[in-house]
């Protein structure tokens, strides 16, 4: 019997009830017969469709797949359930920025649209003055009704305990935060306060999730929509940032060059990127069917394209291809890079093609290319190897006996 005419039923907890995994393996005929069952779900934490669990229920579908010409293995069901727990999430506020900001008394919501006036002047970007106020009216609607004037170390700490620690912030937005708040002690100037003894957690060393080459072109195929098509391939093929594509324009395509120009990326610096041969009737098409008159990638208004729809679509392309790991734009820009460095392309100029100020941020895909890594031999196959000519023999020694015998 055929892997993909194999469906398999199995029993998990999920919302407190017994439920009925239903995997198999991905084909388009095979999730079209799944998604027509009455009261099928789909869980993002396990990462498969299923219904609520009964023996009539098993029954029914048991009947349902054969008469589909598909084989059922339910020898899973019965397994003992495997208690899961539910991840950590961010906690969302009670109350909403602008409930959190009419709270605030009047001094306050002066003060704040001084200091995010402060940070304009400091020409910081946009999206950081945006983050760096949401946490400066955090810490206002934290700490009200007191005067400013008198913020000690101990508020301060208390607010990152209270708030940032008990809604789960990342690491990174607590870094953000706390960047925020050094503005606003030099803003200020709180007497009681020194910028300089605010010290940052330190950063998250994980390593970037990355795709391989076969994923990359697994994910164009199955995604239909022309449009969607050629973001992807952009993301991916130029290693953009998902905010540069946003506000990627038309002027910046030279076909003619084969080029890409990025302007004011990260940074505010522009550089230019490789355009991919491959891509380019791709895009050229879709250029042609959509017309878009100012960005590369438009709303229907004209306007810049949705971060949330690339990351909606995205989401379920991923389903279409059967790949399983947690993918955002950016995995297609870390997986840009890891495939460059993979090719032999020197980090100087990965360096310059991804926009980085520093050399140690383009270090870390040193620690995820593999092309090298895989040419190394596992410890457990050089002694094999040893054994084996030690004996002079051309048998071959086998793990599931004693070699002596």
């Amino acid at each position: 019997m055929s892997n993909t005419k194999t469906i398999t039923l199995s029993k998990f907890s999920h919302g407190d009830k017994d439920q009925v995994a239903i995997k198999f393996i991905f084909a388009l005929a095979t999730k079209k017969i799944v998604k027509a069952i009455d009261g099928i779900k789909w869980s993002s934490t396990h990462n498969t469709y299923y219904v609520l669990f009964s023996k009539d229920r098993v029954n029914i579908l048991y009947k349902y797949f054969k008469n589909h010409g598909y084989y059922v293995d339910y020898t899973a069901l019965s397994k003992p359930i495997e208690k899961t727990y539910k991840p950590v999430t961010k906690l969302k506020p009670s109350a909403s920025m602008t409930e959190m900001f009419a709270a605030l008394p009047l001094n306050y919501k002066e003060l704040l649209k001084a200091y995010t006036g402060f940070l304009r002047g400091k020409r910081l970007s946009q999206s950081t003055v945006r983050s760096y106020g949401y946490f400066i009216l955090r810490f206002m609607h934290f700490y009200k009704p007191q005067a400013i004037s008198a913020i000690g170390k101990k508020d301060i700490d208390l607010f990152f305990e209270v708030v940032l620690a008990k809604e789960n912030f990342s690491i990174s937005s607590h870094r953000q935060s706390v960047s925020a708040l050094k503005y606003f002690i030099d803003y200020c100037q709180l007497p009681e306060l020194n910028a300089d003894d605010l010290k940052r957690p330190k950063k998250n060393k994980k390593l970037p999730v990355v795709l391989s080459r076969e994923e990359i072109i697994d994910l164009i195929r199955v995604t239909k929509n022309l449009k969607h098509r050629a973001i992807l391939g952009l993301l991916y093929s130029c290693g953009l940032r998902i905010g540069e594509l946003l506000e990627l324009q038309i002027s910046a395509l030279d076909f003619d060059r084969n080029s890409l120009r990025v302007h004011q990326g990260k940074g505010r610096k522009d550089r230019s990127v490789v355009m991919s041969k491959v891509l380019t009737p791709l895009l050229l098409n879709y250029l042609n069917t959509y017309r878009p008159q100012n960005f590369v990638i438009e709303g229907r208004d004209g306007g810049p394209y949705s971060a949330s729809s690339i990351r909606h679509f995205l989401k379920k392309s991923c389903e279409l291809a059967g790949i399983k790991k947690q993918v955002t734009p950016h995995v297609l820009r870390h997986s840009y890079a890891t495939h460059l460095m993979e090719n032999g392309v020197d980090l100087r100029h990965i360096q310059l093609l991804l926009g980085h100020a520093k050399p140690e941020t383009t270090m870390i895909y040193t620690h995820v290319a593999h092309k090298d890594l895989m040419q190394i031999s596992s410890p457990l196959d050089t002694t094999v190897e040893a054994i084996t000519k030690s004996r002079k023999s051309t048998k071959e020694v086998l793990l599931s006996r004693n070699y002596n015998v």
